[in-house]
């Protein structure tokens, strides 16, 4: 006789960001169940590699490995009221939203972020991982008489955010003294800074040592001085 088995409904939960650099998130805001599952998930990560030219032709140079990136992952959610005449369209929209602005507590605390998430779906690992979401756009393609959505799909990319411990020196672990880090594509200042200090305000004192003038433009491969968190206060 064949096992039943029921259907497990994949969901995005958002939760409130880390309190500080190297923390686990904190509560869970959230939990927004899918009206369907998914058709396909799309999972990517890149690394970022440094090569000399060669001067001889038909020789090349070997590559040096600068790092790796997080992982992103990309996922359609299909919404549809057409047979209720709800709201539950601009409902499930709004949740969603609730994940690309910054949280009341951050607020409260001068440290506004958005919450991070985390998808879902049955005993999936590979795909499920605490993240932040990059973007969200919502195709509407179907409207009641009065104008309310009544179909809809949202495009979703979540990015894997990392727990580094912020602040430590790679060799001694010690957050004293300054230390070079190497960018690898992807980085921006405020993120670093983040990272280092748990203030991604403070992105300003790296900027200031490396004479950089926008925070969002760093090269891959470009070493950059992180003053002690001491310079920081």
């Amino acid at each position: 006789m064949a096992r039943k088995t029921s259907l497990t409904r994949a969901q995005l939960v958002i939760m409130e960001p880390p309190a500080q650099a190297g923390a686990k998130p904190g509560a869970r805001l959230a939990s927004v169940k899918f009206q369907f599952n998914p058709n396909a998930l799309a999972l990517t990560k890149n690394t970022e590699w440094r090569r000399n030219p060669s001067r001889m032709a038909g020789e090349t140079s070997t590559p040096e490995f600068l790092g790796s990136g997080p992982r992103s992952l990309s996922v359609d959610v299909f919404l549809d009221a057409t047979a209720t005449h709800d709201n539950s369209v601009e409902t499930g929209v709004e949740q969603l939203l609730l994940a690309c602005v910054p949280t009341k507590k951050s607020l409260a605390a001068n440290k506004p972020a958005s919450p991070w998430v985390r998808f879902e779906w049955g005993t999936s690992k590979t795909t499920s991982f605490d993240g932040v979401m990059t973007n969200l756009s919502v195709d509407y393609s179907l409207f009641d008489v009065d104008g309310r959505p009544l179909r809809a799909t949202c495009s979703l990319s979540i990015e894997e955010a990392g727990d580094d411990t912020p602040g430590q020196n790679p060799t001694s672990g010690s957050r004293e003294a300054r230390r070079v880090h190497r960018v690898v594509a992807g980085d921006s200042l405020p993120q670093l800074a983040w990272r280092e200090y748990g203030d991604a305000t403070a992105w300003r004192v790296i900027a200031e040592a490396n004479d950089i003038d926008d925070p969002m433009l760093l090269v891959p491969g470009a070493e950059l001085l992180v003053p002690a968190v001491e310079e920081v206060r």
